[in-house]
């Protein structure tokens, strides 16, 4: 087998990889109930599928001979923003009360999102 035949192959398989997870990632979008469990769906498989379609499109680009490094950033971005965006939706869900409250932790005495000081400290002390 030729490299470029090779190439091909991969570059399907990647397409075909991609196109799965994310089409589980809106299946689950649509069957999930409440906005916790749906959040999961297209943070965690959204984004390998995304993935895997940039990487075809890297594949396809370089057995063309035309390389293309954009892909690389835009994975880069996706990978450091999907989990940080994640979280804050997370966070909003619990401060608005949308979803059940999280367990007490066992070795801390709350949960970071949810500190809030008992009582408001006297002026002058700190």
């Amino acid at each position: 087998m030729s490299a470029e035949i090779i190439g091909t192959y991969a570059t399907a398989a990647f397409l075909l990889i991609g196109a799965f997870f994310v089409a589980v990632g809106v299946i689950g979008l649509l069957k999930f109930k409440d906005p916790m469990t749906r959040l999961h769906a297209p943070t965690k498989v959204g984004t390998v599928g995304i993935g895997m379609l940039l990487l075809a499109s890297m594949t396809h680009s370089f057995m063309l001979a035309e390389t293309s490094v954009h892909e690389l950033l835009i994975m880069g971005f996706l990978f450091v923003t999907a989990p940080i965006s994640a979280n804050f939706i997370a966070k909003v869900n619990i401060h608005k009360g949308v979803c059940e409250t999280p367990p007490k932790p066992s070795q801390d005495d709350t949960w970071s999102t949810l500190k809030s000081p008992d009582e408001d400290p006297e002026p002058g002390s700190a």
